[in-house]
């Protein structure tokens, strides 16, 4: 009976105090809730941005270029370039870091810029087109051989050739075309456009242009030749050659009738006279 007394007592203080419990874990949930030891989350990771200057770089093949990355994060943790290219100088300043790039030599690099601010990690892009329109678009005067006629028209120093379109215009109509895409060269290259065609009268007196045509994704590089006539066939050597031929004939038929018409003059001009003693 002793050992029931105190198990009796505690019963009645838990019956006498129902929210006990409850109260004393209300008050320790608040406590933590308040204490401070569990830190707010940090704005900075939504809110720094990441550039990359300029976004969209020409240059020639072989050439360089800088490019600027910069932040809004006040004290970046990391900051990186990812790129195929072969890196130059580094320069670097609050908030920003420059990068050069060497020997562009890929017609289209695509460049990225990493920082890494409070355990986020952002990044920027930008895009470098290497290309070189032609120096010079040249039509050569057509070579006549035979019953046809050749054209042939040089593009130099261009790049690149892959991307190059070569057309032939006579009288603003697209004769012949013909697409690079089989050369995949790194270098600047001249490139030789050959197309022969049967001669017609109908085709003489017309204009004759050399177009080359760069597509670059969007961009678009044109130049074209001076305009060329198909009356030039005359001045070409194989031309020269069957003007000569003719002349020498035309001539060595001259020489004949010349010849003839001399050996016959005394008896034409003995009978012209027997015809005046006749008459007198």
């Amino acid at each position: 009976m002793g050992s029931l007394l105190p198990l009796s007592l505690l019963l009645l203080l838990a019956a006498a105090y129902p929210g006990g419990g409850r109260a004393h874990r209300r008050r320790r949930a608040q406590v933590q809730g308040s204490g401070g030891s569990s830190p707010v989350p940090s704005e900075t990771p939504a809110a720094f941005w990441v550039r990359l200057r300029p976004e969209f770089k020409e240059v020639q093949p072989g050439g360089s270029v800088w490019l600027n990355c910069s932040t809004s994060c006040p004290l970046p943790e990391y900051s990186s370039l990812s790129t195929q290219l072969p890196r130059g100088q580094t320069h670097s300043g609050p908030g920003w870091v420059a990068y050069q790039l060497l020997d562009v030599r890929a017609w289209s690099s695509e460049v990225r810029c990493f920082v890494t601010c409070a355990g986020e990690t952002r990044w920027a892009t930008a895009k470098i087109t290497a290309y070189k329109p032609p120096r010079s678009v040249i039509l050569e005067p057509p070579l006549l051989v035979g019953n046809e006629y050749t054209l042939r028209c040089h593009v130099t120093h261009v790049f690149p050739v892959g991307f190059l379109v070569v057309t032939l215009r006579r009288g603003g109509r697209v004769i012949y075309s013909e697409n690079l895409r089989r050369y995949n060269g790194s270098d600047l290259a001249n490139v030789t456009l050959t197309y022969t065609a049967p001669a017609r009268l109908r085709d003489f007196w017309k204009p004759v242009t050399c177009h080359a045509r760069l597509s670059l994704d969007g961009l678009v590089v044109r130049s074209s030749s001076a305009p060329i006539t198909l009356s030039g066939l005359a001045w070409r050597p194989a031309s020269k050659a069957l003007a000569s031929s003719s002349i020498a004939a035309l001539v060595g038929i001259l020489l004949v009738v010349g010849a003839v018409y001399l050996r016959q003059w005394p008896l034409v001009h003995n009978q012209s006279k027997e015809s005046r003693v006749s008459a007198g």
